[in-house]
């Protein structure tokens, strides 16, 4: 039906998540209705913690995934450093095995937080489709812009007039339509629509002038958005941008104040997102020039993410910015609370779930664990040579006496590796491995065990 190809997102993946985001906004400010707040930055506000409390799950278990890494990072540092040098391809597949073994060894891989990741960003961005058009979505908002865009349609140049408008640069392609041009009400009347809610006061202004038959139309429609668009004195119909270059014309110092509240709020909520993300305790250099080219990235966006964040809500419509601060500081309280349940977390014990998870799937899937795959495990067990890394890292962290519990859990897991080792030694006794190999180093480390036990 071409009424969904208009205001409303439409794309196959984006469409119907924002169609149901859209539900629930309109639900929201039909309730702020009910109870006499009908304002579309309370709507907004309410809205984003909805969308972010659901999606918590989520962020528990990316967090879970960072805490692991960090406990991770030493032996991955101690990889990256080991092969440096070595750019040939048996090389470079060493280190790619010896990664996955650490990973492995975890319970987890190297892309432990992507489904999160992928999971959360077509509703994260479909959100910021229904945020950015609300008279798409909310019925009521919609509801103002009538009978003016039925009065203008009327009036011969007025499709003219609107599409010489900065507002109609983005929906240019809608005016060439062939829904358009054949003048279907609802394509034309969405049309309308989607650029008058572009308009900033300025806009609003001149379309009075020029249309002065509608004049009181226009009143209407303005005076119901601004009482919906009014958040506590701004009018987040306009960008900061419009609004500070009208208090500068007109010498107001308030309103230039307040017209950079939003964007600097969104840089401070920025930032301190990334100052309280977990993060892999990293050097300076790992010894890996990929890597290290990958963790200067990372510091520089998280550098620039504060300031593009500024920049945006400084030139979009400020309901986006007020969006993106709401965002921002529910993350930031939502983390204190993750940080939290995540320190109280024992990670020997997450790290044991996660092996019981992976194996568990292995048996659904019909795997055995092969005769080498054992071996490792029992050598990572009982390495008594650890990295300087390994060794620095294990004496920072607090001593705990091991319950009796987590004992005996601890010597049955001995005897059952020692069972599998033996297994594992037997099917391998006698084989030539490869000089360098991951293999021949897992064989090195075994023998070593063996005589300085």
């Amino acid at each position: 039906m071409y009424p969904e190809f208009l205001t409303k997102q439409s794309s196959a993946i984006l469409g119907p998540i924002a169609r149901l985001l859209g539900l629930l906004m309109n639900y929201i400010f039909k309730f702020l209705n009910v109870i006499g707040l009908p304002n579309i930055g309370l709507a907004i506000i309410l809205f984003t913690i909805v969308i972010y409390m659901a999606l918590m799950p989520l962020t528990v278990k990316q967090q879970k995934f960072s805490k692991l890494q960090t406990k991770m990072q030493p032996e991955l540092n101690a990889i990256q450093k080991k092969y440096k040098d070595k750019k040939d391809n048996d090389s470079m597949m060493a280190m790619n095995q010896e990664t996955q073994a650490v990973y492995k060894k975890y319970g987890t891989s190297a892309t432990g937080s992507c489904v999160q990741l992928i999971i959360q960003m077509p509703i994260l961005f479909a959100l910021y489709r229904v945020i950015y058009n609300i008279p798409a979505y909310v019925d009521q908002v919609k509801e103002a812009f009538f009978p003016l865009v039925d009065n203008l349609i009327a009036i011969k140049g007025s499709s003219e007039y609107l599409q010489g408008t900065q507002a109609a640069a983005q929906f240019s392609k809608q005016f060439t339509n062939e829904n358009f041009t054949s003048g279907v009400t609802e394509y034309v009347q969405n049309t309308y629509i989607d650029v008058l809610n572009k308009f900033s006061s300025a806009d609003w202004s001149a379309l009075s002038e020029h249309f002065s038959a509608v004049s009181s139309d226009i009143t209407a429609t303005v005076t119901k958005l601004n009482y919906y668009n009014n958040f506590l004195g701004i009018n987040i119909g306009n960008s900061p941008s419009y609004m500070f270059k009208e208090g500068w014309a007109d010498k107001n110092f308030l309103v230039m104040i307040a017209a950079l509240i939003i964007p600097v709020l969104s840089a401070v909520t920025q930032w301190l997102n990334v100052k309280m993300m977990p993060t892999a305790d990293t050097p300076q250099k790992s010894g890996n020039e990929q890597a290290d080219t990958m963790m200067q990235s990372m510091k520089t966006m998280n550098t620039l993410m504060p300031l593009m964040s500024a920049w945006f809500c400084f030139t979009l419509p400020a309901g986006m910015g007020l969006y993106w601060v709401a965002g921002s500081v529910i993350r930031c309280v939502q983390q204190v609370f993750i940080n939290r349940h995540i320190d109280k977390m024992d990670i020997d014990e997450m790290i044991q779930k996660n092996l019981e998870k992976q194996k568990k799937k292995a048996e659904k899937r019909g795997d055995k664990p092969t005769a080498y795959e054992k071996m490792m495990q029992y050598s990572a067990m009982n390495t008594k040579n650890v990295g300087a890394e390994g060794t620095q890292a294990q004496a920072q962290q607090p001593k705990r006496r091991a319950t009796t519990a987590e004992k005996a859990r601890s010597v049955k897991a001995s005897e059952s590796m020692e069972k599998d080792f033996e297994e594992a030694k037997a099917k391998t006794a006698g084989k030539k491995y490869k000089e360098g190999s991951l293999a021949e180093k897992a064989n090195m480390v075994s023998k070593y065990n063996n005589v300085n036990q």
